[in-house]
């Protein structure tokens, strides 16, 4: 199978985010996409880019605002007005600071260094199918030990943070739904199909939501499994085929976000994403990703800063109308509480020129964003996983992501973590990718046990009911080469390794 990218990601510590939300300075009443005409979305001619112009939200700013980039060469795609969001065209190469020169302008910028042509997730290393032998042999481990799912021996993630045990008692309401941002999901996947809500799913590429039936599926189910991995991870049926998810009792909806020709994760479909999944009832979003084509977004370049602004907008909304999301941390092994990280992948959608950044100033997004829970993974063994990114005040919470040099004593003995993948399959995959959808359905657990909790208490409740887990006695060499790789600060039971502590799936239905 093909190797997808291994993506990087950073977050930030809460005293970051309050900068963060005081240099934007708002906080949106409610959004939604105004209807474009067809001709508005057409495919974009060599040499055009894609913009956010952020703006004002009354109606008259936003009207000026339209006019005004008609004026300097755009076209509107799309318009979600409450949040002052317009996903703009343009040809025009000045079009950037002609339109960021307009009354009513908040900020403005491209969304990519490259013209628009007529891979972004944190998984780490390709999947590994499980092959029917494999399967075989597994199945026959959980024959042995009474599990319920013909694999489910092969997961030991589960029983690391109690969800074998949370299913017996609270499998996950059908009332709540998580959905996972991300590069689709094969809703016909017999572990997915009980629990997939179509009508909460979407196909949001090029900023406009697509709900055609099946819109939200894989391009390429060889190359775009890791939604379909997430989404089993989350929400697989406890129904005697395969595996289970952490909340085998929910809703899982698929928004697909990656682009068809590289993969990326940009921004404008990032924000339609958060405003669908808003509008349409979703409790819950994971976001395994970053947003490209900038690993970290400076606020000191009016593009970068137009890309926190529009993206930050959208799941700040997403948040005042009851939504949770859910991130992971990265897999660059990287101390986000550090005074400065090198990026050497910025842009990733043209040639990347390695920088220094004070990741305080310059923001990874969504993770860094106000409210959104940051996610550190862990390996079967409970330590931190050689590739997780960490730092003191910076992840939330830690939880199952899979480490190759952590060895379970499984039918496999395969320290990745095991899930879904398109056309029926099964798959290991390792990456904080797979630990983020984990506390996502904790956190599906606990809103299905307290459904008229906020998105703050949410948080709130997931670090309370975490494992406290101190940092190691012994210097971290996490890939056993003799060299200490990482360094932890903090107390048991908050520290740069683990945050808050591993989620617990068992405490959230109790």
């Amino acid at each position: 199978m093909a190797h997808l990218p291994s993506r990087r990601r950073l977050a930030l510590a809460v005293p970051v985010v309050l900068s963060l939300t005081a240099s934007l300075g708002f906080l949106p009443a409610a959004a939604s996409a105004a209807p474009v005409p067809a001709s508005a979305a057409r495919t974009a001619d060599a040499g055009t880019l894609a913009y956010v112009v952020n703006t004002k939200t009354d109606h008259g700013t936003i009207r000026k605002v339209k006019k005004a980039v008609a004026e300097a060469g755009g076209t509107v795609v799309a318009a979600y007005d409450r949040i002052g969001v317009l996903v703009v065209h343009s040809a025009n190469p000045d079009f950037g600071p002609k339109i960021r020169a307009v009354r009513g302008v908040q900020s403005a910028g491209a969304t990519r260094t490259a013209p628009l042509s007529a891979a972004g997730t944190t998984d780490e290393g390709a999947a590994q199918v499980l092959s029917k032998a494999e399967a075989a042999k597994v199945e026959k481990a959980s024959d042995a030990a009474g599990q319920s799912e013909p694999l489910e021996a092969d997961q030991w993630d589960l029983r690391a943070i109690g969800a074998d045990k949370a299913a017996t008692i609270n499998p996950g309401s059908k009332r709540v739904t998580v959905a996972v941002i991300d590069t689709g999901v094969d809703d016909t996947h017999p572990d997915l199909a009980p629990n997939f809500s179509a009508s909460q799913s979407a196909n949001c590429v090029g900023g406009v939501a697509d709900t055609t039936p099946g819109a939200w599926r894989p391009y390429d189910p060889a190359e775009d499994y890791h939604g379909t991995h997430v989404a089993g991870e989350i929400a697989a049926a406890r129904n005697g085929i395969g595996v289970s998810g952490v909340a085998p009792g929910v809703k899982v909806a698929g928004i697909k976000v990656s682009d068809p020709k590289d993969g990326l994760f940009y921004p404008e479909n990032v924000v339609c994403a958060f405003v669908f999944a808003a509008d349409h009832g979703v409790e819950i979003t994971n976001n395994s990703y970053y947003v490209d084509p900038w690993l970290y977004n400076c606020m000191d370049d009016p593009d970068q800063r137009a890309i926190v602004d529009a993206v930050n907008r959208a799941q700040l909304y997403a948040q005042k109308k009851g939504t949770l999301s859910v991130a992971s941390a990265g897999n660059s092994n990287h101390d986000l509480d550090s005074d400065a990280l090198e990026d050497a992948s910025s842009p990733d959608d043209t040639t990347p020129v390695t920088r220094t950044v004070d990741p305080h100033e310059c923001f990874d997004i969504p993770t860094q964003l106000p409210g959104v829970v940051t996610v550190s993974a862990t390996g079967v063994k409970g330590a931190k996983s050689y590739y997780s990114s960490y730092g003191l005040g910076v992840v939330d919470v830690a939880a199952p992501g899979g480490d190759k040099f952590q060895i379970p004593d499984t039918p496999s003995a395969n320290g990745r973590i095991l899930s879904t993948l398109p056309n029926n399959a099964y798959g290991f995959l390792q990456g904080t990718s797979m630990a983020s959808p984990h506390v996502a359905g904790v956190a599906a657990l606990l809103k299905s046990t307290h459904p008229h909790a906020s998105p703050a208490q949410l948080q709130a409740l997931l670090k309370l009911q975490a494992d406290a887990t101190s940092c190691p006695t012994e210097p971290y060499d996490g890939d056993g080469n003799g060299v200490v790789d990482a360094t932890c600060v903090g107390g048991k039971r908050l520290n740069g390794f683990f945050g808050f502590g591993v989620v617990n799936a068992l405490r959230a239905v109790k």
